[in-house]
């Protein structure tokens, strides 16, 4: 049985991948794609079936035919819950799961997927968010998953709200379980996966970057760089492996921005080169900018690429991203990893196939009588 899935604040569809391609979780098919980006729209729209709108959700849902689905998915913008704005005030975007739930009730979808950040899991917005929910006839499960634990080669801390129609979904949705585990920790369960690594994910990747624009054959389309200056260069060789902007204080004072001399605490990543044989950390939208995190490739002395990020994010090589390379890091940042979503869509579709093999056996018992 194939279902339903609309997918709400799409980017370029990482959530959407998960639920339709067979390599990662499969049983969907793509209804409509919405975002307020349009290069995403547009990878939306090469990559998978449907309709790709780009646009302002509170606008279409006053004003559009909103498509019948099965599963509305998607993860209205984080930047509100972020540890970044401690006031946690004013800011509009966090109320933006309200139309996401219209959107959920007048669809006629049986189940949501809601995909944020880790802090929303703590977050006033959340009880919000499940009463409203509530309202409408929907009970809900949250947590916070690392998507390493779901063999995403990248620690990446997500908070996941899965609600179900509670008429129409009796037994819920459970929540989906882990497929890795940290080999450098306690758990190790059986049947569990160690963790995949940045050199599993690079594997198969030229050294070197190849030119500084993007391509047009896959998977070396996205292999490109960027232009060092010589002081750049000579900063990233400072810096070991595993290294950091202490390192580079450490080995090379003369080389060291003051502002990070003055700072002699705080983030570890800033500057960092990654570790070939652990996760990547989490992989954002200015991943091209070492200065911005661990984002220095573990041995050479360079940013890693788009595609050695698309990589980390577990997109697949042959998915294709639309627009300029602001926008495709744009795009790789803020997606869901299809290999996590994937395991969402499996939970989403063993219970959908649980009520279609009730309601088929309850049509079957009436026919009889």
């Amino acid at each position: 049985m194939t279902y339903k899935i609309t997918d709400l604040f799409c980017g370029a569809g990482g959530m959407t991948l998960g639920f339709v391609d067979r390599r990662f979780g499969g049983g969907f098919r793509a209804v409509l794609g919405l975002d307020n980006d349009p290069a995403a729209t547009a990878t939306h729209e090469r990559n998978f079936g449907g309709t790709s709108i780009c646009g302002n959700i509170e606008v279409w849902v006053a004003e559009a035919d909103i498509p019948k689905t099965d599963v509305i998915v998607g993860g209205p913008p984080c930047q509100g819950f972020s540890l970044l704005n401690k006031a946690r005030s004013g800011d509009a975007r966090r109320a933006l799961w309200e139309p996401y739930l219209e959107t959920v009730k007048t669809s006629g979808a049986r189940i949501f997927v809601m995909e944020n950040v880790a802090e929303l899991f703590r977050s006033p917005e959340l009880n919000d968010i499940r009463e409203r929910a509530a309202e409408i006839g929907f009970d809900t499960v949250a947590a916070v998953f690392n998507t390493a634990d779901f063999g995403v080669p990248q620690t990446r801390k997500r908070t996941i709200v899965i609600g179900w129609d509670r008429k129409r979904v009796p037994g819920g949705v459970s929540l989906p379980s882990e497929t890795h585990y940290d080999p450098n920790g306690r758990d190790r369960r059986p049947g569990l996966l160690p963790w995949r690594t940045v050199r599993q994910a690079l594997a198969g990747l030229p050294a070197q970057a190849i030119g500084t624009e993007i391509g047009t054959t896959s998977p070396l389309n996205l292999h490109f760089g960027r232009t060092p200056t010589p002081l750049s260069e000579k900063r990233y060789r400072a810096v070991p492996l595993g290294g950091n902007r202490f390192d580079l204080y450490k080995n090379a004072p003369e080389l060291t921005p003051q502002c990070w001399i003055r700072k002699k605490s705080g983030g570890t990543d800033l500057f960092g080169r990654l570790w070939w044989d652990r996760p990547s950390v989490t992989i954002r939208t200015e991943f091209f900018k070492p200065e911005k995190g661990r984002y220095l490739h573990p041995d050479q002395h360079r940013p890693i690429t788009h595609r050695e990020a698309a990589r980390l994010m577990g997109f697949p090589d042959d998915f294709e991203f639309c627009g300029n390379k602001t926008e495709v890091a744009r795009q790789i940042g803020n997606a869901v990893p299809p290999p996590f979503a994937g395991r969402i869509a499996k939970v989403v579709k063993d219970a959908l196939d649980r009520v279609k093999t009730a309601e088929r056996q309850d049509a079957k018992t009436y026919e009889v009588a």
